[in-house]
């Protein structure tokens, strides 16, 4: 698979990763809307990302210097690796 490197092409897929997330929360929260789903969602939503920057950063910077992230994959091998 070829890398992008065009700056406004990986802004341009930034942000349509955001519409997705916008348009798919929108539509399961239209299907059966409550003050607690919502909350519950964003909760949920906020906790994966918070643990994909741990992935990605707090391992790398704070944990094990040599550890090079390139995805979920290779989080779990590290994990694996480890033990």
């Amino acid at each position: 698979m070829k890398v992008i490197e065009n700056e406004k092409l990986l802004i341009a897929k930034g942000f349509l990763f955001l519409f997705l997330a916008l348009l798919d929360a929108g539509l399961l929260l239209l299907e059966v809307f409550s003050w607690k789903r919502l909350l519950l969602f964003s909760l949920a939503i906020w906790a994966f990302c918070r643990f994909y920057y741990f992935m990605f950063y707090v391992i790398g910077k704070y944990v094990d210097h040599n550890y090079k992230f390139s995805g979920i994959g290779s989080f779990i091998f590290y994990l694996l690796k480890r033990k």
